[in-house]
């Protein structure tokens, strides 16, 4: 039996995963959390996405986003499939669980309220996915979760495409749309940079990075996100909180992390600064279309007839 830090160290130079027969107890609690993230992640986007694409404004934009929904149900099956390999209960998690305990990042519970969010939600949140799981494709240790991404990847630069299609279209278009576009970057544009979590200077180990479940740091991956998106918006004209640093060769923010957020108005207050242990407590507490959203997916189950 090979110590935990041997493991590591055979992890860092190359060797891959197939089973939980290989995996130390470690290894194992921190796929799970990474892969329970991206499942419920993966599932929460489809009923957040929803209603608003039945309000898309033409028949080819309407396939569009419900053919985004459809692969993102695909994907939150892939996660949970993956997870039931490590023996974990794919029924209990998507119908056991309430509302507060599901592990979905942030930014999808929150109502999306009109076409121009939904885009821009495609545009930035797919973006963040795009960043997450190619991280993962890329680097990750754990074989059969790589596998699996080659299908998940090529989808989601679809859905990206779809956005950044429509966002360009909305800028364009008139005064009214780009303002609607410019009000939904505004709030969803620093949800996405918190979508990455804590700063690196803030966590105090990183078992995921240890095992090599993913490649990529915190603030690595929050600057490989703006690296594309920070262009996309200067590119539109909309108005973000970020630019390119000479000094220092990347995108940096015009605010200091992190800030308050008003969830009933959808608005940062830039002035508040608070802790991440706030930011912590607000995640945990989930937001305002959590219970809507899980309560869309888990009135899907039908009971067999007696």
């Amino acid at each position: 039996m090979v110590s935990e830090q041997q493991f590591k160290a055979e992890l860092q130079n190359g060797r891959m995963i197939e089973s939980v027969d290989e995996m130390t107890d470690g290894y194992l609690d921190a796929l799970k959390t990474i892969l329970t993230v991206s499942g419920d992640t993966e599932l929460m986007s489809a009923p957040a996405y929803y209603d608003q694409s039945l309000n898309a404004p033409s028949l080819n934009a309407r396939t569009s986003c419900v053919s985004v929904i459809q692969d993102e149900l695909g994907h939150g099956h892939i996660a949970y499939r993956l997870l039931e390999d490590l023996g974990v209960d794919r029924e209990e998690l998507i119908y056991g669980r309430e509302p507060h305990e599901w592990r979905n990042t942030y930014g999808f519970d929150q109502p999306i309220e009109n076409f121009a969010e939904l885009v821009t939600a495609h545009g930035l949140f797919d973006r963040a996915g795009i960043v997450l799981l190619g991280d993962i494709h890329e680097n990750t240790s754990y074989a059969p979760w790589k596998r699996a991404l080659t299908k998940v990847s090529k989808e989601e630069q679809f859905h990206l495409r779809h956005g950044e299609t429509w966002m360009r279209r909305l800028a364009r278009k008139n005064d009214k749309t780009r303002r609607k576009l410019q009000e939904a970057v505004d709030w969803m544009f620093p949800i996405a940079i918190e979508w990455f979590g804590l700063p690196d200077d803030k966590k105090r180990h990183d078992d995921q990075l240890e095992y090599r479940i993913k490649g990529m740091s915190n603030d690595e991956l929050r600057q490989a996100w703006m690296d594309s998106t920070v262009p996309l918006c200067d590119e539109l004209g909309i108005d973000i909180p970020a630019h390119y640093d000479e000094e220092s060769e990347e995108y940096v923010l015009e605010y200091d992390l992190p800030v308050a957020y008003d969830e009933e108005n959808k608005e940062w207050l830039f002035d508040e600064p608070i802790s991440w242990s706030d930011v912590i407590d607000r995640w945990r507490s989930r937001g305002p279309a959590n219970e809507k959203y899980v309560n869309m997916i888990q009135s899907g189950k039908v009971e067999p007839a007696a």
